[in-house]
């Protein structure tokens, strides 16, 4: 029963991933807003909600260690794992924007201050707040950030725009993707268990993995339509998101309690993958080398959580 839910979850994350594309592009097309921007503010914010919702749901019972470590795992998936495969399967990649000049430090800016509020060994409630006006501060930037000019047809910005049918089918794509990606952790989690899988590994990787696919589904079909920008907006995005809006809600719920010590290796990893990501951004790696490079991380990662 555990593979059926599991097959059935995998659709709706699919299903729910091409609709909030398809009703993405058409708000950025009718208001000429950049697909950076929308991949990076809307989409980013929509497939960040697992994580949300994992880590307020631990804080609430006290697992500080699940709350963070739902983070930490998210932040090395998005980078190696769904980046890594949108290098590796698209032809070419040119995104307009300067992501290097203008986003680099949205990846490691939010980075810098984990290691800093973690110093004490606990992410408080004040910290909580610092981290949630972070995120706002991420968004009057690129609100503030001129946009695109993304040819937009004329018939288009005169015909008047009808919210209803947009909305609803994002929220329709929004459930279909984060409830497909619950049903695939907990049927995941399941199966891992009847293989005998550790308790260790199910929360740190499997858990991590599970919220970190409406990403990836969602970067693949971006990039299938061509919307290079999107897919790493969307990554981009849902990073900043996953350390001020994830951490700073859980913190908000329970303080955490963080043991660099403990996690020192995938506190290591994570701190690769943001270098490594900064990396291909400045030298424009958007291809297999850049794939490949983000890949190897990811599998000292796996090996790591196996062994």
């Amino acid at each position: 029963m555990d593979f059926i839910i599991f097959i059935a979850a995998m659709g709706a994350l699919i299903y729910g991933a091409d609709f909030i594309i398809k009703e993405s592009e058409r708000i950025a097309l009718h208001f000429n807003i950049s697909h950076f921007v929308i991949g990076a503010t809307l989409v980013a914010f929509g497939t960040s909600l697992p994580e949300m919702a994992a880590s307020m749901a631990a804080a609430s019972q006290d697992k500080s260690d699940m709350a963070v470590a739902n983070v930490v795992g998210s932040v090395i998936f998005n980078i190696t794992l769904v980046l890594g495969v949108v290098f590796f399967i698209s032809k070419k990649m040119y995104p307009k924007r300067d992501l290097f000049l203008l986003d680099s430090a949205w990846i490691i800016v939010p980075l810098i201050f984990f290691f800093l509020m973690v110093q004490d060994g606990v992410i408080g409630r004040v910290d909580g707040i610092l981290y949630l006006l972070l995120m706002v501060s991420y968004l009057i930037f690129l609100f503030n950030d001129p946009k695109a000019d993304l040819g937009v047809e004329e018939e288009l910005t005169k015909e008047k725009f009808q919210w209803t049918k947009p909305i609803l089918l994002l929220i329709v794509g929004f459930t279909l993707t984060i409830g497909g990606a619950n049903f695939v952790v907990e049927s995941g989690t399941d199966i891992a268990r009847t293989f005998g899988v550790s308790e260790w590994i199910i929360g740190i990787f499997l858990i991590s993995l599970g919220t970190s696919l409406p990403e990836l589904v969602v970067s693949i079909v971006a990039i299938k339509k061509g919307n290079a920008e999107m897919s790493i907006g969307n990554i981009i995005g849902s990073n900043v998101a996953n350390f001020s809006m994830v951490l700073g809600a859980a913190s908000l719920v329970n303080p955490l309690t963080v043991d660099l010590v403990a996690t020192k290796f995938d506190m290591l990893i994570m701190i690769a993958a943001s270098i490594s990501l900064v990396f291909i951004l400045a030298n424009r790696l958007y291809n297999k080398a850049g794939a490949i490079f983000l890949l190897i991380i990811l599998a000292l990662f796996i090996q790591n959580a196996v062994v």
